[in-house]
């Protein structure tokens, strides 16, 4: 059993979200309407080819069987730091210190380049159908306070918001899709080939269209992070991962079938391909249900990028606050609102550091889509990416030394000794197509940085941890041990007895 850290500490307001607006939350995050506009035609015109679809399924597959270990360690630990908490279990504190700053500076700079995605969509919009031409450091300056204002309160607030700009777009991605198949598709019908499963890995580069198929997920796994402020955590959060990741799954496999199958084999490709990648999504809704789906479709794609730049806030703003508790970087990091429970600080913090970075690619001369959003996506996926595999092997690891009672052939081992693989592998393929995923951006200073910023952070950590460890031992102690239930680990016992607002 764990020992509890004596020093005090704040907590997030419990029972503030259950299940539907923690899966609201994650999902949020992933962002379908900007991961299906974003990633598709890219995956489509130079990636895996029509056969995107099944690198869908196969993504799908690969990320149920990385969240049942996932799910495992959310039964038994609750904090907000998620995976900084989980690797600090089981691997180590120095492993868990360095993991946590790469999450941090993941879920930081993940803020701002949605900030660039959206001030693009807004600004191209706003000037195509109402013919204001403003510059999008306008746009940009209205989202980052907008979030920064609705973070300060209850998260059942953001969640709520989150709700109805979520199921806008999915309804619109859901209409269009659906209106393909009820009118028997496009040219070709309604292909199988683009479900096959071997066409994953056909195409002309089929490492490409598979790492942007996985970059459509990032942010599923933000599911944990609310544990502390869900209602009876041990079981919501695990649900809401697995229909997360499940049905965020289904959702892409069918919409990018019926994509494809709205343009026709041939004609998906060559509209990727081309000159206006969006015409993958716009030629089959002014097609299939009218002019009008064009327009709702580009004013949904501002609410949905808004949406998920506001759920990544979220996600910093609990990684700030896990850690500035324990006494790292800042301690008032860990305070909480005392009527809201908000981590409010932390989110201030938040919203500054996002405020800096926009002010300086802005400042710069920098294109908010091919810059600020591509290269800041490129970076913290990279860095969540190796994170989530440090997390797979940190099931095994934790098991094996703390329950042995519960150790399954499955769930405590072979599941997660699959997804780490399996995670690996998508790193390695996020590495070999680099330059492809950045675009023109990838000659950029910043983009060729990226690596030794990971690098930087996470061997910083794991000095961070080493230090600490032999000069400020009671300091050590503490990382990743602030979780839920009087700052201990929970058994399955305890999980029984205690109360879900503990």
């Amino acid at each position: 059993m764990t020992e509890k850290p004596t020093r005090e500490v704040q907590r997030l307001k419990a029972n503030s979200v259950g299940l539907v607006g923690v899966v609201f939350m994650a999902v949020a995050t992933a962002a379908p309407i900007t991961a299906m506009t974003g990633n598709l035609p890219i995956a489509v015109g130079f990636g895996n080819g029509t056969g995107a679809p099944a690198g869908y399924l196969f993504a799908t597959l690969v990320l149920a069987v990385f969240s049942v270990g996932y799910v495992a360690m959310a039964r038994r630990i609750t904090a907000a730091g998620a995976f900084y908490g989980y690797i600090s279990h089981g691997l180590g504190r120095i492993a868990g210190m360095a993991s946590g700053m790469l999450a941090v500076l993941a879920y930081v700079v993940f803020e701002a380049s949605i900030v660039g995605v959206f001030s693009y969509f807004a600004q191209t919009t706003v000037r195509d159908q109402l013919g204001a031409d403003l510059p999008w450091a306008a746009y940009a300056a209205v989202m980052l306070l907008v979030t920064a204002v609705l973070s300060y309160f209850d998260i059942n607030l953001t969640a709520k918001a989150l709700g109805v700009l979520l199921v806008a777009e999915i309804a619109v991605l859901f209409a269009v899709a659906t209106a393909v198949l009820l009118r028997g598709g496009g040219p070709d019908g309604i292909p199988v080939a683009p479900v096959n499963p071997k066409n994953a890995f056909t195409g002309a580069s089929a490492g490409l269209g598979l790492f942007f198929a996985f970059w459509s997920w990032v942010g599923f796994e933000s599911t944990a992070m609310y544990g502390e402020e869900s209602r009876d955590p041990k079981r919501v959060i695990p649900r809401a991962t697995l229909i997360s990741v499940i049905g965020v799954g289904l959702f892409y496999i069918y919409v990018s079938w019926m994509t494809i199958a709205g343009n026709g084999l041939d004609g998906a490709v060559r509209v990727s391909a081309g000159a206006s990648p969006l015409d993958l999504f716009f030629d089959p809704a002014r097609g299939f249900i009218g002019a009008w789906a064009v327009d709702a479709f580009q004013w949904l794609l501002i609410t949905g990028s808004f949406a998920c730049g506001m759920a990544f806030h979220q996600c910093a703003s609990r990684y700030l606050y896990a850690i500035g508790r324990e006494g790292f970087l800042h301690p008032a990091l860990g305070r909480t609102h005392p009527r809201h429970g908000s981590p409010y600080l932390a989110s201030f913090t938040q919203s500054v550091i996002a405020v800096v970075i926009v002010g300086a690619f802005w400042a710069t001369g920098q294109d908010p889509y091919i810059h600020l959003y591509t290269l800041l996506a490129i970076l913290g996926t990279m860095a969540i990416l190796i994170v989530q595999t440090l997390c797979s092997f940190a099931v095994i690891g934790y098991f094996r030394r703390n329950h042995p009672e519960d150790r399954h052939w499955f769930r405590t081992l072979t599941a997660p000794l699959l997804g780490g693989l399996g995670m690996t592998a998508v790193v390695v393929l996020l590495v070999v197509n680099m330059d492809t995923a950045a675009g023109t951006a990838a000659g950029s200073l910043f983009f060729e940085a990226i690596p030794w910023i990971v690098g930087l952070v996470f061997f910083g950590g794991l000095g961070l941890g080493l230090y600490l460890r032999v000069r400020r031992p009671e300091r050590y102690e503490v990382i990743g041990r602030i979780v839920l239930e009087d700052a201990a680990e929970r058994t399955d016992d305890d999980a029984e007895q205690a109360p879900a607002n503990a």
